[in-house]
């Protein structure tokens, strides 16, 4: 059995990453940072930055939850934003790019079955 540490562990890394991920979005588009690593010309930045801050704080509202999991420890928020993580990850993988499914959807997918396996 995976304990509640371990499983809230890996939640804080998903919240993270989606905290990054909104940083990233929201005010480093169009910055070197931000178009590396989405491998974006300035152009194209430029002509997105609208559409990616709407993204960013969409992965925002993501780690928020997951946050909020953790503080009150309540199995449903967990699990629920955990699932919109991985549903995420699925759909951008089948969409955007297949290492959206190891960066975003396999890390919540482990986060989720700890959190499983703990209860």
């Amino acid at each position: 059995m995976i304990p509640d540490l371990v499983a809230n562990i890996l939640i804080g890394l998903v919240a993270a990453l989606h905290g990054y991920f909104l940083v990233l979005e929201m005010f480093l588009w169009t910055k070197p940072a931000g178009r590396g690593a989405f491998g974006l010309t300035r152009e194209f930045a430029e002509e997105t930055k609208a559409l990616a801050a709407n993204q960013g704080l969409y992965n925002g509202f993501l780690a928020a939850g997951l946050v909020w999991g953790l503080v009150d420890d309540d199995l449903a928020f967990k699990v629920f934003f955990l699932g919109c993580v991985i549903v995420a990850g699925l759909y951008g993988a089948a969409t955007v790019s297949r290492k959206i499914l190891f960066i975003q959807a396999l890390p919540a997918a482990l986060a989720l079955g700890a959190v499983l396996l703990a209860r």
